[in-house]
């Protein structure tokens, strides 16, 4: 092989390196996005069930008599 095709492979590998970084570094940063917002969630999710438990059943919509009665 000649030399200008190893340094094209080079050149070639060294953009591949680079570009597999930049996407680890992208998943790495969604993934931490992720757990922030899986832990807000489920913040969310508790406040909602403390609300619910703290203002007992509602009447269902199926059980209210319609206004016209």
């Amino acid at each position: 092989m000649s030399e200008s095709r190893f340094i094209d492979l080079e050149t070639k590998l060294a953009y591949q390196e680079d570009a597999a970084q930049q996407l680890s570094d992208v998943v790495a940063r969604q993934q931490q996005q992720i757990d922030t917002l899986e832990i807000a969630l489920r913040a969310l999710i508790e406040r909602v069930n403390t609300l619910s438990v703290q203002e007992g059943p509602k009447n269902t919509l199926a059980e209210e008599v319609p206004p016209h009665y």
